[in-house]
């Protein structure tokens, strides 16, 4: 675990970010008081930022989650038989 100062921690962002992805913890101070934690993302986090944004709102009520998961849409029915598709194009045709 490391710390880190306001100060520094922005002028090497970059640095600390990469410490704290590959599962290091950066603890940010401010006057030598813990003003926040830097960390590893946990593993059941999507990598994907709007799979982990939508994650959140359903975790904290704003969104409900739909419940047909993984049906599908239901099945089409078909217009007309092949029968009568078949009888019009050839009335079409036969007027030609």
């Amino acid at each position: 675990m490391r710390s880190v100062g306001l100060k520094t921690l922005k002028n090497r962002l970059s640095e600390y970010v990469r410490i704290a992805a590959s599962g290091e913890t950066v603890l940010v101070t401010d006057r030598d008081r813990v003003v926040a934690e830097m960390g590893p993302p946990s593993p059941t986090r999507s990598s994907i930022l709007s799979d982990a944004l939508l994650l959140d709102a359903v975790r904290q009520g704003w969104l409900t989650p739909p419940v047909s998961v993984g049906r599908g849409p239901p099945a089409r029915q078909p217009v007309m038989t092949i029968a009568t598709l078949l009888n019009d194009l050839q009335n079409d045709r036969a007027d030609r």
